[in-house]
């Protein structure tokens, strides 16, 4: 029998879960002893005033029981004599969804409820407009709760003609509007006597007549999830088919080289072809190199490979998309490094320029969901914060690194000395541009080849533009990390003072050099002290609120986690601290 995948989603309280729950009730497909936990929970914690109180059938958590919300994606199973089911029930409230994304990314299909007495809501918006960019083609809107409207067909046609001006944008290839009651299964399952007025199919009908996703024909596509080589007599390819049909003797391409595919092994026997969605182990004919997140495409056809991409992004996060900011990038079997150049908030959604530091295999979104798409992680907690559908991949760049005669080791063996970063780190005041300056003199007066990047003089030119927004902080210290591994690769000893507030910018700079390259100094200095200093008046400008974004005040300071070095300014004089870093620094063994 088919599978069709769908999702229930909409607004706050516009009874996704009891449809569901009305749904299984009435097709029969509950069993008594899930009757009888249904009436006893309906009586003990349910909304109904002890009648059967439908969305208990899915709502589980106990947090959702008490509050009579969605928190979670619940998924049901279920069948008629027509067709199997999955159903993702998603929460409505806004800040799940996350969660009405994660069901929506597998789904055929949406049920899109409403609350007939409020129309369509901003969140109903929202999930339709992620519903149309996650691919869901094929639409049922509930007109629900018309049981507490007397039935009217005038607010019925209202609804349906609001919601069918909001589809104009949207990428639905249909869309059915059923008048329902699921409390009261009105048009659930079978035809009510109370619409006389509607001759369209119930739920039900729809549900069982809707064509699902088809798999996708065309080239073959395989996505390498482990080389399988238990000993010397086998080398194997294990993953899924992405898409297509993999066959036996079929010619295939992998980066540069193309090959045949020998043999399709499973735990059954060996196959002579494995379809789209099979888990397989692939053996080539040729020993061509393949790791995890390669994609084996039919030769003739296969994916594309870019790093920069126009793509849709839906932001997950309280934190929001900082255009510049280094994220991870979660797609195929790979992780890659992202970056973004737009801002967006929590739940936005948005078409962006985004880039990754090494080239995917690829291919649309709306051709291959899973070649596609992509889910965006931070750096430091690893949290998932955003997701991406591929449009297309930009113009390939003909930019390449230029391999130079004189490099690194030979500018470090010319000075005599290692390179490496030494990043000070710190408020305001904290007293970062005078140890730096005093560990400098130090070093220059021992011969060391320095260079000292002060945040206030980098600001009168190369960062003149930048502001100090959240976005415009990110790119200052992006383009000063950028400047300072350069530096390490002529060979000096580059000290940076800089507030450098987000440790996610200060992680990027330690990653652009190498481990032993980077020394973090943590000018400690608590904002009580940092503001009796004030030596530039900005903290008093700042509590007038003459100047905004400023790093203690209005905008938040992360500190070192673990810094190489830590400098308590409040017990150190500045010589002192600047002695300290430089004994560090030879503990270190940079000089």
């Amino acid at each position: 029998m088919e599978l069709l995948r769908f999702i229930t989603c909409g607004s706050v309280d516009d009874g996704k879960s009891t449809l569901i729950g009305r749904l299984l009730y009435e097709s029969k497909l509950l069993y008594a002893d899930h009757l009888a936990a249904l009436e006893a929970d309906s009586k003990r914690v349910g909304t109904r005033g002890g009648e059967l109180d439908f969305a208990l059938l899915v709502d589980g958590l106990a947090a959702e029981r008490e509050q009579g919300i969605t928190i979670d994606v619940a998924y049901r199973f279920f069948a008629t004599e027509a067709r199997r089911f999955i159903v993702a029930d998603t929460p409505g409230h806004e800040q799940y969804t996350r969660n009405m994304v994660t069901g929506a990314s597998t789904a055929d299909a949406a049920v899109i409820l409403l609350d007939a007495r409020k129309g369509v809501l901003g969140q109903t918006r929202r999930h339709a407009r992620i519903a149309s960019l996650l691919g869901v083609r094929h639409v049922v809107v509930a007109v629900n709760k018309l049981d507490l409207l007397g039935y009217s067909q005038e607010v019925f046609d209202e609804v349906s003609a609001s919601f069918a001006e909001l589809s104009g944008e949207l990428d639905f290839d249909g869309i059915t509007c059923v008048p329902m009651s699921a409390t009261e299964g009105v048009n659930v399952v079978g035809r009510s006597e109370l619409t006389p007025w509607y001759d369209g199919p119930t739920l039900l009908q729809w549900l069982e007549t809707v064509e699902p996703r088809a798999r996708r024909a065309g080239p073959s596509r395989f996505l390498v999830q482990w080389v399988n080589r238990p000993d010397a007599t086998f080398r194997g390819l294990s993953g899924r088919v992405l898409g297509g049909t993999v066959r036996r003797d079929e010619t295939v391409r992998l980066g540069n080289r193309t090959t045949t595919v020998a043999r399709i092994v499973t735990m059954d026997g060996d196959l002579d072809e494995a379809p789209t969605g099979a888990s397989v182990t692939v053996v080539l004919a040729d020993d061509v190199d393949a790791s995890r997140g390669d994609v084996l495409g039919a030769a003739q056809d296969p994916p594309g490979v870019a790093d920069s991409f126009q793509a849709r992004l839906v932001w997950l996060h309280e934190d929001g998309l900082l255009p510049g900011r280094q994220y991870l990038a979660k797609i195929g079997a790979r992780t890659v490094g992202f970056t973004a150049t737009k801002a967006l908030g929590l739940n936005e959604i948005g078409v962006d320029t985004v880039h990754f530091d090494a080239p995917v295999p690829f291919e649309s979104y709306r051709v291959n969901r899973d070649l596609g798409s992509f889910v965006v992680l931070d750096r430091l907690s690893n949290a998932t914060v955003g997701a991406g559908m591929i449009d297309f991949a930009l113009s390939p760049s003909n930019v390449r690194w230029q391999t130079l005669t004189v490099d690194k080791r030979a500018r470090i063996a010319r000075n005599g000395h290692r390179p490496c970063v030494v990043w000070l780190t710190g408020l305001s005041g904290a007293g970062k541009s005078t140890i730096a300056d005093l560990v400098e003199k130090t070093l220059h007066a021992e011969g060391r080849h320095t260079f000292l990047l002060d945040g206030d003089n980098v600001r009168h030119g190369l960062n003149s533009d930048l502001g100090f927004t959240d976005a415009d902080r990110v790119e200052n210290i992006r383009r000063i990390a950028e400047v300072a591994a350069l530096m390490v690769d002529a060979g000096l000893i580059v000290l940076v003072s800089f507030i450098s507030p987000f440790q996610a910018e200060r992680a990027l700079a330690r990653d652009l050099v190498g481990e032993d390259e980077f020394c973090e100094v943590f000018v400690d200095t608590p904002l009580a002290v940092a503001e009796q200093r004030d030596p530039k008046g900005l903290y008093r400008k700042a509590r007038r609120g003459e100047l905004a974004n400023f790093t203690g005040i209005d905008s938040p300071y992360e500190p070192p986690l673990e810094p190489e070095i830590r400098l308590d300014t409040t017990t150190l004089s500045p010589q002192a601290a600047a002695d300290a870093v430089v004994a560090g620094l030879r503990t270190l063994g940079v000089c």
